[in-house]
């Protein structure tokens, strides 16, 4: 009786971490219990410490809510190995969270059962990563994690946007998912003053505060956010202009190359067109450096003087 008791709370507090809120019933038809049995088990669980809220009325639910510390998760098998395995790759892309990954890994690890242990092993030996060093803007750890919850939870948020040109305003959105691009993170949200859909950089976000409106969540256009994002990202505009023309397959380029697949169109069997538009050059003569077929170039003049210039330096350099 006390370990079915004890098993169906353990059930009751894995349920509470894996949705924002769960109405009585629907706790109930879960644990194959009585709605009273579920006030019971709440009860219970508060008196363990655990910060669950209830609201009253008919519609009314239960939610874990934050508290002053941390409460125990429940993870599956699956959920666990790929935290491990998430934190053992956790070093590039957000700044500042080295140290802190390898701190939660160290505790995950301590407690991982022996059978899933070898399946992080097996995983991580078979998953290669290179550590470049980010020369690029870097995501926060924080905005990362409060736009995260506000994505699940379809909570308005507000925060200050840095354009690309340098002014900054007050924006008020309704986000939806949050897309990694290479080194930077972006934000697919639904932009209320202006009542479209926008994608936001992370590295210009500031001072974001969820406002405690929770709206229902809007279907994305074409029901594929990554792919929605690779669109918008390919037709935005940039600084300058540099489109190559490749004399090989769009297929071959594509998987000679990172990180340029919506931005490689096939003009025939033989030959395919690479936009590498940036607002950097030295990004530009990058892309164009990972190129390793023959290409003729039709881009900005600025473009080319660096093209040439950087030339120039390296023939000098190799004599």
């Amino acid at each position: 009786m006390t370990s079915d008791m004890t098993g169906r709370m353990l059930r009751l507090l894995s349920l509470l971490q894996t949705r924002r809120e769960w109405s009585g019933a629907d706790l109930a038809e879960r644990l194959s219990v009585t709605v009273r049995t579920v006030r019971r088990d709440i009860d219970r669980l508060r008196a363990l410490g655990y910060p669950v809220d209830s609201a009253r009325g008919h519609a009314g639910g239960y939610r874990l809510a934050s508290g002053s510390d941390l409460p125990p998760l429940l993870l599956d098998d699956e959920e666990a190995v790929a935290i491990a395995v998430a934190l053992r790759t956790a070093a590039g892309g957000l700044t500042g969270i080295e140290e802190t990954a390898l701190r939660a890994l160290a505790k995950l690890e301590q407690v991982l059962p022996r059978r899933l242990r070898g399946q992080v092993t097996a995983l991580q030996a078979s998953v290669a990563g290179i550590a470049w060093e980010s020369r690029g803007p870097r995501a926060d750890p924080g905005l990362l994690a409060t736009l995260a919850v506000a994505c699940r939870d379809h909570e308005v948020v507000t925060f200050d946007y840095r354009a690309r040109h340098g002014g900054a305003a007050r924006r008020r959105v309704e986000p939806c998912h949050l897309v990694a691009s290479g080194a930077l993170w972006y934000l697919l949200a639904h932009d209320l003053d202006k009542d479209d859909w926008r994608l936001f950089r992370l590295d210009r976000i500031a001072d974001a505060a969820p406002t405690g409106r929770r709206v229902p969540p809007r279907p994305v256009p074409g029901d594929d956010p990554a792919a929605y994002v690779a669109s918008r990202l390919s037709a935005a505009p940039t600084r300058y202009r540099a489109v190559a023309t490749v004399h090989a397959p769009a297929e071959h380029v594509r998987a000679h190359t990172r990180g340029l697949a919506t931005r490689i169109r096939p003009v025939d069997e033989h030959t395919c067109r690479v936009d590498a538009s940036d607002d950097t050059l030295p990004r530009i003569a990058q892309t164009l450096a990972g190129l390793d077929s023959a290409y003729t170039l039709d881009a900005d003049p600025e473009v080319l003087a660096h093209l040439r210039d950087f030339a120039h330096r390296t023939l000098r350099a190799t004599g």
